[in-house]
């Protein structure tokens, strides 16, 4: 048997210590780590900026409901300054409750006679949230809700 060539041993050992590629290397392995947390971190975020409009349109609607006693329509008009409020949130996912002394009304005509001044006044919405990190849902079924409480005035 043939001795192999002493440069090709020199060659792999040339190869085998060098730190040529080490950094490629250890990119590969932590870039989708780094990826991972970075995704994961802005998704987080704009789902609680997604709650923190929602909590400020219920905010906004219970002071209109509250104050809406003797209007005609106070459930139409509490539910449109909601939706203004909350611009950036899809209209047609936000559910919103409104209810008088805990006694939800779900007409214009039943808000109307509910309010009465000294009862509390209740806004409630939901909206749904999405916490999908490079094609994981990692909360699958979440739902941001915020309720508020007020005197009818």
């Amino acid at each position: 048997m043939k001795n192999p060539s002493p440069n090709l041993f020199r060659s792999f050992r040339w190869f085998a210590l060098s730190n040529a590629g080490t950094s490629a290397i250890e990119f590969a392995l932590l870039a989708p780590t780094v990826l991972l947390l970075m995704f994961g971190i802005t998704q987080i975020g704009l789902s609680l900026f997604n709650y923190i409009s929602l909590a400020d349109a219920v905010s906004t609607g219970t002071r209109t409901f509250a104050m809406s006693r003797g209007s005609a329509s106070p459930l139409t008009a509490t539910k449109s300054i909601m939706q203004a409020a909350a611009a950036n949130l899809a209209s047609a996912n936000l559910s919103i409750t409104l209810s008088v002394n805990g006694v939800t009304c779900a007409t214009d005509a039943a808000c109307a006679t509910a309010l009465v001044s000294g009862q509390p006044a209740k806004v409630a919405a939901t909206y749904p949230c999405s916490v999908v990190i490079m094609g994981v849902n990692f909360a699958p079924g979440c739902t941001l809700s915020s309720s508020t409480t007020g005197r009818v005035e």
